[in-house]
């Protein structure tokens, strides 16, 4: 039941403040998702001192990697003996890291205009019922297609809202939409050969 891109759980979504039901799943708001994993994080660190156990017990759960750390006599995940994918996960962190800190060091070799380029939004704010979000993307502009692309948070056809809860939509910039036409940006010179 892990879902979008910090693979959330939803009792842990909701245990970070993240809004999850029929309408709205914010485990796909990249950024609500993101600061949520970073609250998980830091809670998981002021419990375990030592980020390797951390990311055990983002992968297995901290109820699971507290379990495990006290009945093995150690205190840290390193020294633990867990399920495969739990114990993979932290060396492909690290490993991740590595290549993202100097891919060329392991092969990877790109130009910059081979990166994908990030796409500027705009927000509009909605604070009232939605009706149809087919109708509401056409009126701003766009389609349901990108208006769903850019909001993988909106789960439904409609957003009651019946508590005027403030939703930050976002619509992406014209010219962004097509690559000839976006800005260049390299956010790390070790990413690139040229």
């Amino acid at each position: 039941k892990a879902a979008g891109l910090w693979q959330f759980i939803p009792s842990t979504a909701k245990q970070y403040g993240l809004e999850v039901n029929e309408y709205v799943d914010e485990r796909y708001h990249p950024e609500k998702a993101t600061a949520a994993a970073c609250r998980y994080l830091k809670s998981a660190y002021s419990k375990y001192g030592n980020w390797e156990s951390v990311a055990a017990s983002y992968n297995g759960g901290m109820g699971r990697i507290t379990k495990e750390l006290s009945a093995q006599g150690v205190s840290s995940a390193y020294d633990l003996y867990l399920v495969d994918e739990t114990a993979r996960y932290i060396y492909r962190l690290l490993s991740m890291k590595l290549i993202m800190e100097n891919p060329a060091k392991y092969g990877f070799r790109l130009s910059s205009d081979q990166l994908y380029q990030p796409i500027r939004t705009k927000t509009v704010t909605v604070n009232v019922p939605v009706e149809d979000w087919q109708t509401w993307a056409l009126d701003h502009d766009i389609n349901y297609m990108i208006l769903r692309e850019y909001n993988p948070w909106i789960r439904a056809k409609s957003l009651p809202n019946k508590t005027g809860k403030t939703y930050e939509v976002k619509i992406p910039l014209k010219e962004d939409l097509n690559r000839s036409t976006q800005q260049k940006s390299v956010y790390s010179k070790n990413w690139v050969i040229d």
